[in-house]
């Protein structure tokens, strides 16, 4: 994975051979044509955001596509949106637009907006160009990376969908500013995981530059940032489909879908949701021997000095298993779980004691 220092601009390489792509960050990129045009091939441009984050930066986004054929549908804000209605919406515009199979799909905004635009752009005419423009913390450092798209469904999040990779991402990092602190403490936790599944360095780091990442520091979050796309990067260029390592990135998701299923689409953010999940991965793996319960204490610390929950709700264990099972996770062997080893070092597992897993389940 190559990368580049420009100024004020970082470049990552995704490096997936004929669908490699660059991961821009830096500050009012969205004010760059000459990074967003050079990865759109055809005339028609079709710019997807939501009713909170267009009217901050579509226009701006906009005025860097002058020249083409753009247009724009702004839909709500929301994880309740994500759904096949909002989808469809998208379908109406297209084909309202008679846009082509040499048109661009743009996602401005967050996780929902950039799931949803990507898996769109899977699906229109079999599959059509589109760019990442993620504009919150957890789509920059994570969703915008690595070509996942999809929607939910009432029973499952995230069980309908596609691999389809962007052009490109362009992580404006200013638009970090307009973020709700509580939109920010979300992405913090997929940063966190970065720290956790692979990085013990950084996970370091981390303890030490908390406050600053809260504060919103420009230098702390441009590096957390940074070294967030890299781990993601090197793990997408080693397995795209998810067949092997990449499952590592899942670390807090199955017990954090299940949270958000469970409780209702927009009750948790996801990573809300995923911030609990890991700290409940964290309690199995000391529970099965594998991790000092001293490094679980310094996990729920760095999650709280993060403004992220900690204490799981009170689904029950019988309903967080019956949630659980409903996972793109889950294989012919039954449940696989991501547990810890030691700070920094994750594993793929279906081994587990399935008595200690109902323990933590019901709060232990």
């Amino acid at each position: 994975m190559a990368v580049a220092e420009a100024g004020d601009m970082d470049s990552l390489q995704v490096d997936l051979g004929s669908r490699s792509y660059p991961i821009y960050i830096g500050q009012d990129l969205l004010d760059r044509p000459d990074l967003l045009q050079p990865h759109i091939h055809g005339r028609q441009v079709l710019v997807v955001s939501n009713e909170i984050v267009a009217p901050l930066y579509l226009e701006r986004l906009q005025a860097s596509l002058a020249g083409f054929d753009h247009r724009s549908l702004v839909l709500p804000d929301g994880e309740a949106h994500k759904n096949m209605a909002t989808l469809e919406r998208i379908f109406d515009r297209l084909l309202e637009q008679r846009f082509n199979r040499r048109c661009t799909l743009v996602a401005l905004g967050g996780g929902v907006v950039g799931d949803i635009t990507g898996f769109a752009a899977a699906c229109y005419q079999r599959g059509v160009d589109f760019l990442q423009v993620p504009t919150t913390l957890l789509a920059q450092v994570d969703s915008s990376v690595g070509g996942k798209t999809g929607i939910n469904h009432p029973r499952g999040k995230n069980m309908i969908g596609a691999f389809h990779q962007p052009n490109a991402v362009i992580a404006d990092t200013r638009t970090l500013n307009t973020l709700e602190d509580r939109q920010l403490a979300a992405g913090l936790a997929e940063v966190i995981k970065y720290g956790l599944i692979r990085d013990a360095e950084f996970f370091v780091w981390l303890e030490e530059r908390m406050e600053a990442l809260v504060a919103r520091d420009p230098a702390a979050l441009a590096h957390a940032i940074r070294r967030s796309c890299r781990n993601k990067a090197e793990i997408v260029a080693q397995d795209e489909r998810e067949s092997g390592i990449r499952a590592l990135l899942n670390l807090g998701h199955s017990f954090g879908h299940a949270i958000e299923t469970g409780l209702g689409y927009g009750t948790w953010l996801h990573g809300e949701a995923v911030a609990v999940g890991m700290l409940m991965a964290a309690r199995l793996s000391a529970r099965q021997g594998w991790l000092p319960a001293a490094d679980v204490d310094r996990i729920r610390r760095l999650l709280q000095r993060a403004r992220l929950p900690v204490t799981p709700p009170d689904l029950g264990a019988d309903r967080y298993l019956e949630l659980m099972a409903v996972d793109k996770k889950v294989q012919d062997s039954g449940l696989r779980l991501v547990l810890l080893r030691a700070i920094g070092d994750a594993r793929v597992t279906t081994e587990f004691d399935t008595g200690a897993l109902r323990q933590v389940l019901d709060g232990g």
